[in-house]
């Protein structure tokens, strides 16, 4: 795993090893299996980012599932707009259901604010809300984030589903600008 990469302009130093990203999903799907045995459980997938953590986590649910995805934006180059726009809305009955909402990193909380709202008014059993990553420094959100695999710091970052300008989601690590 390179230290040092370069994508478009910017360029982004190693921030969280492929290991310690895999030790982080390992300990939230062990919370989750722990906490949701015996529920009717639905992963909602926030796309694009949670791709590679939804895939990760589901490995090691060790129980029936469902996943679903829906696609929400608010980045445009390496900051957020503000405004969240729906892209892909969902497409599955929720109601009576335990639904674990599935996030690649949880910053301000306006983007898990606006799913939650959409959520609850098909009147599910329950919402949890897991994160691969949380950024405590800049979280606003009156939500509470059941299951946070790694806390971060506010600095922009790329890697393991996390893009800049559509590029680096591919990578293993996660990395930070520099």
């Amino acid at each position: 795993m390179e230290e040092k990469i370069k994508l478009h302009d910017r360029e982004f130093i190693l921030s969280i090893t492929a290991s310690q990203i895999q030790d982080a999903v390992a300990r939230v799907a062990s919370a989750i299996n722990r906490d949701m045995a015996g529920e009717d459980l639905l992963f909602i997938s926030i796309l694009n980012g949670a791709f590679m953590f939804t895939a990760d986590l589901l490995k090691r649910i060790g129980m029936n599932c469902q996943v679903t995805f829906v696609k929400l934006s608010s980045y445009r180059d390496a900051s957020s707009t503000g405004i969240i726009k729906e892209l892909i809305g969902l497409n599955e009955d929720i109601r009576g259901r335990s639904v674990i909402v599935v996030e690649d990193i949880v910053d301000t909380g306006a983007t898990l604010g606006r799913i939650m709202d959409q959520l609850t008014i098909h009147n599910p059993k329950q919402i949890r809300v897991a994160t691969l990553l949380l950024k405590p420094d800049v979280f606003k959100g009156k939500i509470p984030v059941d299951y946070v695999g790694l806390e971060v710091p506010n600095a922009f970052i790329v890697g393991y589903g996390l893009d800049y300008n559509g590029l680096g989601r591919n990578l293993e690590g996660i990395y930070e600008i520099v």
